[in-house]
């Protein structure tokens, strides 16, 4: 099984970082180390969560209240978005098709 963070992905996660690092001083550190904590178990637990908006699945972050939504295709785990669970169901939906 591989993993690829796509470039929004990754856009998500620089986002979070800052809105930590903001927050205070290297908490924006240890959100990216559990992030990729979280992001590495999908080696071994892709596609054992649940489906959200007809065609991503859901992977709730341990520590931080984030969504890592993927997909599976071919032994390739894509992932599409790391977001905020904070923010409105449209919200994310919305981000998700663009």
């Amino acid at each position: 099984m591989n993993l690829r963070i796509l470039r929004a992905a990754q856009r998500d996660l620089v986002e979070g970082y800052w809105f930590y690092e903001k927050q205070k001083h290297g908490l924006g550190g240890h959100f990216l180390n559990s992030l990729y904590s979280d992001i590495e178990a999908l080696l071994t637990t892709a596609g054992a969560h649940v489906i959200c908006f007809n065609r991503y699945y859901r992977l709730l972050s341990r520590r931080f209240p984030f969504a890592i939504y993927y997909r599976l295709e071919q032994q390739i785990v894509f992932i599409y978005a790391i977001l905020d669970c904070r923010r409105s169901p449209a919200w994310i939906r919305d981000k998700l098709k663009g």
